[in-house]
């Protein structure tokens, strides 16, 4: 499922707002088009995302294994490692063309062209046309290099915003993010599973059934990468950029914002914290990455689980504005720390209902108290999640040096998605490791993979899993988990507790 982006940069500290500029709240006359070029291009940025949740999906038609499934995971990584080109970004650009149309305008064209190239050939690597077999390799690297884009063009557009708009109203830029990031994500992932979907179609928006869906991957890819390269040409004519009131922020060459940011890596609070972010989320990487496709391989139709996502558009809009009432204040990272257990026992949750699924289902048709249940569920968890990522979040910009800009902040969220991402592809990959299985009436041939899976099913036998290794990652997860909360939960509440001079960059001396 979705996982929101959590390296969005603090538009409102890097416009000034935190170092105590007063800022008179305005309309958005004047500021409509903006919004709309804004979401638009936020938008561009979740459709990349939605896909990429989209065909692991697609991959469990194939029986893939979940080595196969962490290769193809790697593709989440560009958003969390844009900081190492994000100076570069920022630092060079043509002044006669603009400083973010330089870079906006090629990458989006770049998108568009790539997403045509991929709609020629993404089903024979698929393995979906005649003869053609399923290149995991090749489709990793190629959506990987479509996410680069796309995190590239995520810092030319969160830098675009705090000029695009009035003073008054460059608050709005988040909201822009999060709305339009949001909906091109439902639509990657969510609309065009369900529209793929032939049992979907059939069921819901056809009078007469087809072996196919409304839409194909092909043509999805095909239209998007034409309403790229059209809607960035009417950008690129019509939209300028405005040059006044840029923050002090951005005057900064590429060999500055590399020394700033090797001056907060140094710094002793935030060692700590490179330990912490990175290794908070393993006890979620089995409950988080794998369950949902446990869920499709026990017989739950992948369009009716995307269709989950749908009731949490709106818990991920009004959640984080309750949360944020307990957040503020000097102790943010209490209903962080509150949270972890619930999350860490969600985690028994999900095992339990990817063990009980399978007698539930019968020929594809989930029954309807079965599916609201998993909402419940689901719903329940994001609630835990929400918690920690808005409180960290604050915690994030209680601490940030504003003298530095976003790039303090930026720094924080890529390794709150780092400590993420690593583990996930862990989870993936050691799926099939920790899996015990057995050929049927042929014990000397325990399926270890490649020639023994291959032996098995020539002689008309059948690998039988003994003990799915999802069920031993999610106990050893939440095990670690809990280990993890009782070594780090000390050194969180002491990082709190410093005072805010301890986290200042600019009385580091090099």
């Amino acid at each position: 499922m979705m996982k929101r982006r959590s390296e969005d940069a603090n538009v409102l500290e890097e416009s000034g707002e935190a170092n105590g500029v007063v800022v008179e709240r305005g309309s958005i006359k004047g500021d409509e088009n903006n919004i709309a070029i804004l979401l638009f291009l936020y938008l561009c940025q979740g459709i990349p995302l939605g896909l990429c949740s989209s065909i692991p999906m697609l991959l469990q038609n194939h029986r893939v294994s979940y080595k196969q499934q962490a290769e193809f995971s790697f593709v989440t990584w560009p958003f969390s490692l844009k900081l190492l080109w994000a100076p570069i970004v920022d630092s060079v650009f043509i002044t006669r063309f603009g400083r973010r149309k330089t870079w906006l305008l090629p990458i989006q064209y770049l998108m568009g062209l790539f997403m045509l190239y991929l709609s020629n050939h993404v089903d024979r690597w698929l393995g979906n046309e005649d003869g053609s077999e399923l290149n995991i390799g090749l489709l990793t690297a190629l959506f990987f290099a479509l996410n680069v884009l796309a995190a590239t063009q995520d810092i030319v557009v969160d830098g675009w915003a705090l000029t695009m708009f009035k003073r008054c109203n460059v608050g709005y830029a988040s909201t822009c993010n999060s709305i339009g990031q949001t909906a091109g994500f439902f639509l990657g992932y969510v609309l065009f599973m369900a529209l793929e979907s032939p049992a979907f179609c059939n069921t819901y928006l056809r009078s007469v059934p087809s072996n196919t869906g409304i839409v194909t991957f092909p043509g999805f890819l095909y239209f998007w990468g034409y309403v790229f390269i059209i809607v960035t040409t009417l950008i690129g004519i019509f939209k300028r950029e405005n040059t006044e009131n840029i923050p002090k922020s951005e005057n900064m060459n590429i060999k500055k914002a590399y020394e700033l940011l090797w001056r907060t890596m140094k710094l002793p609070n935030i060692k700590q914290m490179i330990l912490i972010l990175l290794t908070a989320k393993i006890g979620f990487a089995a409950s988080d990455t794998v369950t949902g496709l446990k869920m499709v391989e026990a017989g739950i139709p992948k369009e009716k689980f995307a269709l989950m996502a749908v009731p949490m558009i709106p818990l991920q809009i009004i959640l984080p504005v309750f949360i944020s009432k307990y957040t503020v204040g000097s102790q943010p990272m209490n209903i962080y720390l509150k949270a972890i257990p619930y999350r860490l026992l969600f985690g028994l949750v999900a095992a339990f209902l990817v063990w009980i699924t399978p007698y539930f289902i019968r020929n594809g048709e989930v029954p309807v108290y079965y599916f609201i249940l998993l909402v419940i569920l689901y719903f329940l968890h994001q609630i835990c999640a929400s918690c920690m990522f808005v409180a960290s979040m604050a915690f994030f910009a209680r601490i940030s040096d504003p003298a530095v800009g976003g790039t303090y902040m930026t720094f924080l969220n890529t390794l709150c998605n780092l400590g993420g991402n690593w583990p996930a592809t862990a989870a993936l990959y050691f799926v099939d490791t920790l899996t015990f299985k057995q050929c049927k009436e042929y014990i000397v041939n325990n399926c270890g993979g490649g020639e023994e899976n291959e032996t098995c099913m020539n002689v008309n036998k059948v690998c039988h899993t003994q003990l799915d290794g999802y069920y031993i990652e999610s106990f050893l997860c939440i095990i670690i988990g809990f280990l993890w909360l009782r070594w780090g939960k000390n050194i969180i509440r002491n990082l709190q507790n410093k005072p805010a001079s301890t986290w200042k960059v600019v009385q580091q001396k090099n």
